[in-house]
C-alpha cells in the first residue's frame, strides 16, 4: 500500500548484527540469523581445535624470537635486535679491587730493579804511524787501554815518537776516570816520562769528554814533585763525508809553567801542533789513512831547539792505520 518501504538490503548483510538492525542497515531476521551462525562457529571450534602447524598459538609466537625485529617490538619488549643481542655481554664484569690493582702493579724491591754491574775492555791504537819531515823521517803512536763500566773506568795511556832509529820522547799514563755529567769524566792518576832528558813521574789531574757539536776535548795538568806544571790541552773531531771516509782534524798545545833546559822547553806557549788525517773505515775496527801535520816551537823552547840544531817548526806527511779491539 506504500505507507513503508521494504528493508534495504546491506551491502554489510552477511555480518548483520543486532546494532546494524538497530541502525536499519539490515533486517531482525537477518541480525538473528548472523547471531546463530556466529554461535554454531563457535560450537564447531571447540570441536574441532586448530593445530599449531595451521594456527600458531600466541604463546608460540612470543616465544620464537623474529629474525627481523622492528623498532616498535622492540620498544615495547616483545623482541631485542640482533644488533643489541650481541652486545649484550654473557657473563657481567665484576668490579675492580684493590686487590686486583695490587696484582696488576706488583710493589718492586729495589734489588729488582738494579740492573747487573757490565764491565767493558777497550785498547785502541788512534795512531800508529809513519812521518817524513823537511829534515828527517821516523813513527809515532798514540794508544789507550781501559777496562770499567759507565761510571768509574781504569785507563793506560802512552805516547811516543821515533827518529833516526832513538826514541826522542816516550811516557805512560795510569789514570782513573769517573763520569761527573752527560759526556764528561773528571780524570786523576799518574805520568811517567822516559824521554826527552831524564825520566820523571808526576801527578795528573783533569777533565776528559765531547764538547758541543762532537768536539772531543781533553784538558790536563801534570805537577811535578818540584812544582813545576804542565798543562796539555787536546781537541779533534770526526767529520763525515760517509759512513767510511772521515776526515779527522786536531789541536794541541803544551804549556810550561817554567823553563827546563834538559827537556828543551822553555814557560809559557812551548808547542803547538795542528793535523789533518783522512781514514777510510775499512771496518769499524781498522782503518788506513794519510795526513799532513805542522808543528811549531814558541819562546824559549823554540831557541832551545834552534840551539841543539833542531827546526822550531816543521811540516810532516804521515801515513798510518787506526784500530781498535
Amino acid at each position: 500500500m506504500g505507507h513503508c518501504a521494504p528493508p534495504v538490503a546491506s551491502a554489510n548483510a552477511d555480518h548483520c548484527t543486532p546494532a546494524h538492525a538497530a541502525m536499519g542497515h539490515c533486517t531482525p531476521a537477518q541480525a538473528h540469523a548472523h547471531a546463530q551462525d556466529s554461535d554454531a562457529a563457535d560450537a564447531g571450534h571447540a570441536h574441532h581445535p586448530r593445530t599449531d602447524r595451521e594456527h600458531p598459538s600466541h604463546s608460540h609466537e612470543h616465544d620464537a624470537a623474529p629474525t627481523d625485529c622492528a623498532p616498535a617490538h622492540a620498544a615495547m619488549g616483545h623482541c631485542v635486535p640482533q644488533a643489541d643481542a650481541a652486545q649484550v655481554p654473557r657473563e657481567p664484569i665484576a668490579p675492580i679491587t684493590d686487590a686486583d690493582r695490587a696484582a696488576a702493579f706488583p710493589t718492586l724491591a729495589n734489588a729488582h730493579m738494579q740492573h747487573g754491574s757490565a764491565t767493558y775492555t777497550r785498547v785502541t791504537f788512534n795512531r800508529f804511524e809513519a812521518w817524513d819531515g823537511n829534515d828527517a823521517s821516523g813513527q809515532a803512536w798514540e794508544a789507550s787501554a781501559s777496562t770499567g763500566g759507565d761510571i768509574h773506568r781504569v785507563w793506560l795511556r802512552s805516547s811516543g815518537s821515533r827518529s833516526a832509529g832513538s826514541t826522542d820522547s816516550a811516557n805512560a799514563e795510569l789514570r782513573w776516570s769517573r763520569a761527573v755529567a752527560r759526556w764528561w769524566d773528571v780524570v786523576a792518576g799518574v805520568r811517567h816520562d822516559f824521554n826527552p832528558g831524564p825520566s820523571r813521574t808526576r801527578a795528573a789531574l783533569g777533565v776528559q769528554g765531547i764538547a758541543p757539536y762532537m768536539f772531543e776535548v781533553s784538558a790536563l795538568a801534570y805537577v811535578g814533585g818540584s812544582g813545576d806544571v804542565t798543562a796539555k790541552l787536546e781537541a779533534e773531531y770526526d767529520m763525515r763525508f760517509s759512513n767510511r771516509l772521515v776526515l779527522q782534524p786536531l789541536l794541541e798545545l803544551e804549556l810550561h809553567s817554567r823553563d827546563d833546559p834538559a827537556r828543551h822547553t822553555g814557560s809559557g806557549l812551548s808547542k803547538a801542533e795542528a793535523g789533518l788525517r783522512l781514514r777510510y773505515e775499512i771496518t769499524r775496527r781498522f782503518a788506513p789513512y794519510l795526513g799532513i801535520a805542522h808543528e811549531r816551537s814558541f819562546g824559549r823552547t823554540a831557541r832551545y831547539h834552534e840551539d841543539a840544531g833542531e827546526a822550531a817548526r816543521d811540516t810532516r806527511l804521515v801515513a798510518g792505520v787506526r784500530f781498535w779491539f
